[in-house]
């Protein structure tokens, strides 16, 4: 692989069942010659979200 995951782990991507490290995410977008942004997403996350 060009980017040294498994190819559940693409799936899992595919599916918005996994969430890239950043390195993963930089990798996946160099193989692609396009910004992070233009694959992934950032969803901020509240402090209170993890009080739940």
């Amino acid at each position: 692989d060009r980017v040294g995951v498994s190819r559940v782990t693409i799936v899992q991507l595919e599916r918005n069942r996994y969430n890239p490290s950043l390195l993963l995410a930089h990798d996946i977008a160099d193989v692609f010659e396009v910004p992070i942004e233009q694959i992934f997403t950032f969803k901020k996350v509240e402090q209170d979200d993890f009080n739940e």
